[in-house]
């Protein structure tokens, strides 16, 4: 399947300008989008987002896209039905359609494929109830893939962690950034704070 990235599309904590589940700035999302050369929706939800109020800001972005031309959404869900119906449902609804590239594929070797092609990743969050505490703040990579327990997956596809992408074959350029401290919220979420430089 070949695919022409028009726009990127994020949503965030606009209480914090963070990444909702992974924790991450978002002005290093901003500064993934500026390496990749494409623009960036970005999609304010307020803090404790219920469906309605995620679906009515979800519905406004993609009014937004239709204007520029833009009718088909990509994701990269991997096996969850749920998730995937939940999205395809909501898009319908606008008219749009969802594309899952990766649908079925093997996450081992998904996860695999993506460190031997060269990107660099760090755990930002981890979901201490699925997986160990001890994983944030790590490189991904193949030594990490061979620690994981048994029961996470490797691509963290049920959230048992949460990645940030900073280098690799598309990026002209590194993303530099410091770790900071790591927070537990919820008593269940341990987010590594990722600073821009």
């Amino acid at each position: 399947m070949h695919l022409h990235v028009e726009r990127l599309l994020t949503t965030y904590n606009e209480s914090n300008n963070r990444v909702s589940m992974h924790g991450v700035r978002l002005e290093l999302i901003e500064r993934q989008a500026e390496m990749l050369g494409a623009r960036l929706l970005k999609i304010p939800l307020p803090p404790n987002c219920s469906n309605e109020k995620y679906e009515e800001r979800m519905m406004w972005a993609l009014l937004s896209l239709e204007r520029e031309g833009i009718r088909d959404i990509v994701f990269g869900d991997i096996f969850l039905e749920d998730v995937r119906r939940y999205r395809e449902e909501n898009l319908a609804r606008a008219g749009f359609r969802g594309l899952f590239p990766l649908w079925g594929r093997d996450t081992w070797g998904l996860a695999r494929q993506f460190i031997k092609l060269g990107f660099k990743a760090l755990i930002c969050c981890v979901d201490t109830q699925q997986a160990p505490a001890e994983l944030i703040g790590r490189e991904y990579s193949l030594e990490l893939l061979e620690e994981l327990p048994p029961s996470v997956d490797p691509c963290g596809e049920r959230g048992e962690f949460h990645t940030f992408v900073y280098d690799g074959p598309l990026f002209p350029d590194s993303i530099q950034f410091r770790r900071g401290r790591a927070v537990l919220r919820d008593k269940r979420f341990l987010f590594m704070d990722l600073i821009p430089w």
